[in-house]
């Protein structure tokens, strides 16, 4: 591997941070910059001048996506040794790893959901509570274990914590003291145990520790604004004595310290790291000039982030609308996307963002009235699917038949025996969205190195359905403005911009206010070339209207 070649593409802050290669690195990389890019660029660079060993390497996310997408780029590269997990999926082996070792059994299994058991105990108790009350009591068991605080702690920190409605503080109190012995009586762990038991192994085993450490030398953290003091604590077990870590991260979009999340680390991290090298990306190659203006109105100086600066187009100007109601904002949406549709944007360009889950019904309805596909995230996992999952039992029925076919032919003529056609169904309804399934695992083989066989493939699709690394379908997304971080579209839709969505009722200090308008900025910055505002309560727009407007 030619180690300059890898540099080629790179800009100058970006060629900076590639080739920071020794110590501690921080990257504030502003939306769009290409964080990914200088990312994977700097580790296989650092492999090619034998500065970092692949086997040595390990990559966290938090999420099964953005594993899956910086993997891939990796392999794209030539580095396929490299392991990018989440840091629940890493601590998981350990913990596995080491129960059998210490223990003599296996580790307990995870939950698969904590909602299901918070039911259980909710209707024990005799409390009746509706979906959005469980997940929100869910969301508090997890922001007082990321915050790393005994029930004792938690109990004394309410005062200052939004409360859950309808749930009283002894209510839930009782109830997250029911939730943690229920897991224990049917052995079982969730997510945040694991990262909490993982940690308590490695500081009371130093072999186990010891292990860990001389496994994996060197450390890139992404999206590291979004860390908790509990993984961040786990991470410095990982680190021990040394300081090869590199972060990655924004604090224009720290979106998630509802979960227990801190840009603290970010901010602090040259502080802690006396000589870290610090490398700002402000290039922004994803949006037009008329998007980055309006995103940059809403970033702060205090974030210690330059603006971003617009490589593309100036572009149009984003669209602002008011509605009387949800329904005919609904409608008008709907009517404008299948306009957009039908002039020749794909649909799975358009993405409509809004604030909370429940916002999503108006527009499912006005879409499928209008003959529009949609795909919801958080909804049924892709690899859950029947269709998808008799196609990898196919294919793997498959792998030991010699051909000298072509991945791509033998790969659908698999799937065609399945029903699959490559002539796209023109009505909507079950029958389409098998087809857009299946077509999915079509579209697969387009990542797949050129020689690769059926054996490599049924490997890869092995790989992203244990890290839930979904493809996407040739449909309208559907998507909260937090679930749609990381991603982009050619043209977004962000709607229900009303003064109690966002911010949201609940925003009341000068510090959830912040996190309300940072997530405005990430929904904003997810848009490359179109952009719809709209609000749906006559006088009631949001406050941030006027900032991003320039009013002040």
């Amino acid at each position: 591997m030619n180690a300059e070649k890898l540099l080629e593409a790179l800009d100058p802050e970006q060629l900076e941070a590639a080739t920071a290669l020794v110590g501690p690195v921080c990257i504030l990389a502003g939306a769009g910059t290409g964080k990914t890019r200088t990312v994977t660029h700097r580790i296989a660079y650092g492999i090619a001048k034998g500065y970092f060993s692949a086997n040595r390497v390990m990559a966290l996310t938090y999420t099964n996506r953005a594993a899956g997408e910086l993997r891939a780029r990796l392999r794209a590269l030539g580095i396929p040794g490299v392991s990018v997990r989440t840091f629940h999926a890493a601590a998981l082996s350990q913990l596995e790893y080491f129960w059998q070792q210490y223990a003599g059994v296996p580790a307990p299994r995870v939950l698969e959901s904590k909602a299901k058991l918070i039911a259980q105990i909710a209707e024990q108790q005799k409390l009746h509570f509706d979906a959005g009350t469980i997940r929100d009591l869910a969301a508090e068991i997890e922001w007082r274990k990321y915050s790393m605080l005994s029930l004792e702690d938690y109990e004394k920190a309410l005062d200052s914590r939004p409360p859950v409605s309808g749930v009283s503080k002894r209510a839930n109190i009782e109830i997250q003291a029911a939730y943690e012995e229920a897991k224990i009586k049917a052995q079982r762990l969730d997510w945040e145990d694991v990262l909490i038991l993982t940690l308590g192994l490695l500081r009371a085993e130093p072999r186990a520790l010891s292990h860990v450490q001389q496994q994996y030398r060197f450390y890139t953290v992404d999206e590291y604004q979004d860390i908790s003091p509990l993984q961040h604590a786990l991470l410095d077990a990982w680190l021990g004595d040394h300081n090869d870590l590199c972060v990655v991260g924004d604090p224009n979009q720290t979106i998630y310290s509802f979960t227990g999340a801190s840009s603290e680390f970010l901010r602090g991290f040259a502080r802690r790291f006396e000589g870290a090298t610090v490398v700002q990306l402000t290039r922004n190659y994803r949006s037009t000039g008329q998007i980055i203006a309006y995103a940059n109105r809403l970033s702060r100086e205090e974030s210690g982030v330059e603006p971003l600066q617009a490589m593309a187009e100036i572009g149009r100007a984003p669209s602002i609308q008011g509605f009387e109601n949800p329904s005919e904002e609904a409608k008008a949406v709907a009517k404008s996307i299948r306009t957009r549709i039908d002039q020749g944007v794909k649909p799975h360009d358009i993405a409509v963002l809004y604030r909370v889950n429940g916002q999503s019904e108006a527009l499912e309805n006005a879409l499928a009235e209008v003959g529009v596909d949609v795909q919801v995230r958080g909804g049924e996992r892709f690899f859950n699917r029947p269709e998808v999952q008799n196609a990898i039992r196919a294919i793997r029925s498959e792998v030991a038949i010699e051909t000298d076919k072509p991945l791509f032919q033998t790969v659908s003529d698999i799937l065609r025996s399945l029903g699959w056609s490559s002539a796209e169904p023109e009505a909507a309804g079950a029958g389409r969205d098998r087809w857009e399934s299946l077509n999915a695992l079509v579209l697969i083989v387009d990542d797949m190195p050129a020689a690769a066989t059926l054996a490599d493939y049924a490997n890869e699709l092995d790989e992203r359905q244990r890290s839930q690394h979904e493809p996407l379908r040739s449909a309208v997304t559907l998507s909260t403005i937090h679930a749609a971080k990381g991603l982009e579209w050619s043209e977004v839709y962000l709607i229900g911009l009303s003064e109690g969505y966002l911010p949201i009722t609940y925003a009341k200090s000068d510090l959830e206010i912040a996190e309300e308008r940072r997530l405005f900025y990430v929904g904003i910055t997810r848009a490359k070339t179109q952009l719809w505002l709209s609000w749906n309560k006559p006088g009631q727009q949001s406050r941030f209207f006027a900032q991003i407007q320039g009013a002040n």
